[in-house]
């Protein structure tokens, strides 16, 4: 499996499945999931809405795949990180479900490539050195998918990646 390190936009990235940092109503929000939901168009939505009619939302740590609408990837795998509490409320394990279940499903879906954000470091308030850490651990022991690319939007995600995964040998 190549893992590899890119500083842009999630919306734009040629894989076969991007990530979405989502909430539990997968109707859109702000952060990476606003951004996600305007450039794929309404078609995500759409999809989001059929699996909140069946299954009522998507919990924390769990993982649920659309259409990618306009985007140039094929699938958006839309997965809920946990709010950041101080570590007491399980937040590590949800988070690591997070990267688990997105993978698994990429798995199922006969998915080779897949872009993740940097989930819950946005509004969710998680601290960033320790969801790169949990992101980049889940990957490294969980090779279910050809190529992983870790799409950092901003400098400080990027260096703090960027220096992690040369730490690790990645």
């Amino acid at each position: 499996m190549k893992i590899n390190l890119i500083k842009g936009d999630i919306t734009k990235i040629e894989v076969d499945a991007i990530v979405n940092a989502a909430n539990t109503s997968l109707l859109g929000g702000g952060g990476v999931d606003g951004a996600i939901h305007r450039a794929g168009g309404p078609e995500i939505l759409e999809d989001c809405q059929k699996i909140r009619a069946k299954q009522g939302g998507c919990p924390t740590g769990e993982a649920v795949i659309t259409t990618a609408g306009k985007l140039p990837s094929k699938f958006v795998i839309h997965t809920v990180g946990p709010v950041w509490n101080g570590g007491s409320k399980n937040e590590p394990q949800l988070l690591a479900n997070c990267y688990m279940n997105s993978l698994q499903l990429a798995q199922e879906n006969g998915i080779k490539s897949i872009a993740f954000p940097n989930i819950s470091t946005g509004i969710y308030g998680y601290p960033k050195e320790l969801a790169a850490e949990i992101a980049i651990k889940m990957v490294k022991e969980n090779p279910l998918v050809d190529e992983v690319i870790f799409v950092c939007f901003g400098d400080d995600n990027y260096n703090l990646y960027s220096k992690l995964l040369e730490d690790a040998n990645l």
